[in-house]
């Protein structure tokens, strides 16, 4: 099936995105896209790709990732082909095309005590450019007790890239950059933003606004998110050694367009999306 909107982005919501990096819109999914993506979450995490990474670091309960799970299951390319997600990426970036770069699944379920540590996506991936973002899709109801994003206003025009950490002990990223300040330790400095979420809502950040969330510490409310990184028309390929690696190598030339088979062009929406040829052992992911 194909969606169109089912109704027009606010220009305050695209205000919010370029002011604050982080814009929360609602309503935009169909009830029937949220349970075609519920069904691919559960086959994936029941049968997942080789991309999927435990992502618990000891804690308690089940944090669940797994990555470029649209080459690996059905419902995810039916949905990007079909629904108005990168329809929804492009207008708000303000750009006439957006390539996925890649989708994933975030899923805590009940009793998760493992945070998602504070960070900004982009210098995890090899992409450059002012119009890189992720729409983050709740399936679940999202509270702040169930692991709601909070997200730092407006950082992501402090004009700063910070080290991309590690979400796995046993790896590190080589990219010389400085750490990210401690967050915590300005909350009285800084300005916030924290959604509580339907299924069907989705927020919108920038590539740059950092970010974290929580643990989900309720007894019975899963957290199931499905996360799409799209990039705009100033984006690039920016290739790094030890940064997160994707699903192969694209074999693009460094500073030109994404334009491919592994970050295909979604807006304007093409007639068809097949899971790209990729080596048999593709690297995992490591963000």
């Amino acid at each position: 099936m194909k969606d169109a909107l089912p109704r027009a982005i606010r220009a305050d919501e695209i205000e919010a995105f370029q002011r604050d990096g982080i814009a929360l819109l609602k309503g935009l999914f169909d009830p029937a896209w949220v349970e075609l993506l519920r069904d691919g979450v559960e086959a994936d995490m029941a049968e997942p790709s080789p991309m999927c990474k435990d992502i618990n670091r000891g804690g308690s309960g089940f944090f669940f990732g797994d990555t470029f799970v649209w080459a690996h299951k059905p419902q995810f390319r039916e949905f990007l082909l079909g629904s108005p997600a990168a329809e929804i990426a492009a207008t708000v970036m303000g750009s006439a095309k957006a390539n996925l770069f890649f989708d994933q699944l975030l899923v805590k379920e009940p009793g998760t005590s493992q945070p998602t540590i504070w960070h900004h996506d982009q210098p995890f991936w090899p992409v450059g450019g002012a119009q890189v973002c992720t729409l983050w899709l709740a399936l679940d109801p999202v509270t702040k007790a169930s692991g709601a994003v909070e997200y730092v206003k407006g950082s992501h025009l402090w004009g700063k890239r910070f080290r991309a950490e590690s979400f796995d002990d046993n790896e590190a990223y080589g990219e010389d950059l400085p750490r990210l300040p401690d967050i915590e330790a300005m909350r009285g400095e800084l300005a916030f933003a924290q959604f509580e979420m339907e299924p069907g809502d989705c927020t919108l950040h920038h590539g740059l606004t950092v970010h974290w969330a929580p643990g989900n510490s309720t007894d019975d409310t899963r957290r199931r998110a499905y996360v799409v990184r799209f990039a705009g028309d100033d984006a690039t390929y920016y290739p790094r050694p030890k940064i997160q690696n994707m699903l192969y190598d694209p074999k693009l030339t460094p500073g030109g367009p994404l334009d491919s088979a592994l970050w295909p062009v979604l807006w304007p929406r093409p007639t068809g999306l097949a899971a790209p040829d990729h080596p048999a052992d593709p690297r995992p992911a490591s963000g």
